[in-house]
């Protein structure tokens, strides 16, 4: 039987052995300190940053904040892919340079990860605001996730190596490549998702506007199930 997670003073074992955490990022300055700060809560994580040719102080800030910096080619795919050749840890956690980890969360991944027949896991989705308008997006992702168990990049997706191995790694793939990523891994077993949350940036449905924003991502959604090239919806996507 399962325990529920402690927190961070409670638990005897503060430790995260094994544990790599793998940031793409690209021109990410003002986030990336806070994302690097909130992995390295884990005593023993290692923290890599695999920058993809940024122009601002993204390296600088990420190796002051504490993280390992590479560099890799332009495409969170293929960032994530070289991050976790590079990483030394057993479990590995694949995370949006605009999202916080929560408190405990190398707890979380250890639980989650001991579950008979799971391949993976993520956390709960969160908006660092959260007017109305965000919150039934934040509402909308916990029915896709309790119905389809089809959690997205911005929820920390983490696995054994084994797991990411056993699918070839992520799909490197103009945009969905953790949809694509997530569809695979459920022939390794199923996906587990915490209750804790990781905490995502409102950055974009506040420039571009929550309707439109959603919309957006329903369409490019629906559009690459419905087998529709990854290079189109990638297009529209930046330009809408």
């Amino acid at each position: 039987m399962s325990m529920p997670p402690s927190s961070p003073s409670q638990s005897p074992n503060r430790s995260a052995p094994g544990v790599s955490v793998i940031i793409p990022a690209l021109n990410e300055q003002e986030a990336i300190a806070p994302t690097v700060a909130a992995a390295l809560a884990a005593p023993g994580a290692e923290v890599l940053v695999v920058d993809g040719g940024s122009s601002d102080a993204t390296m600088r800030r990420a190796r002051e904040a504490g993280a390992r910096v590479i560099s890799a080619s332009k495409g969170r795919a293929r960032q994530m892919n070289a991050g976790a050749t590079a990483a030394r840890g057993e479990t590995l956690l694949f995370l949006h340079a605009d999202t916080l980890l929560p408190p405990g969360w190398w707890r979380e991944v250890a639980r989650l990860l001991a579950l008979p027949g799971v391949a993976a896991g993520a956390f709960s989705f969160r908006l660092d605001r959260r007017p109305a308008g965000l919150r039934f997006i934040e509402l909308s992702v916990a029915l896709r996730c309790r119905l389809g168990a089809m959690p997205y990049g911005d929820q920390g997706l983490f696995m054994t190596r084994r797991a990411f191995q056993a699918v070839g790694g992520f799909p490197e793939l103009p945009i969905m490549e953790d949809c694509e990523m997530v569809r695979r891994l459920r022939s390794q077993g199923r996906l587990a998702l915490s209750p804790a949350p990781a905490v995502t940036s409102s950055r974009r449905w506040q420039k571009k506007g929550v309707l439109a924003t959603t919309l957006v991502n329903f369409l490019v959604v629906g559009a690459f199930y419905a087998g529709f090239s990854p290079t189109l919806l990638r297009r529209l996507y930046d330009r809408i």
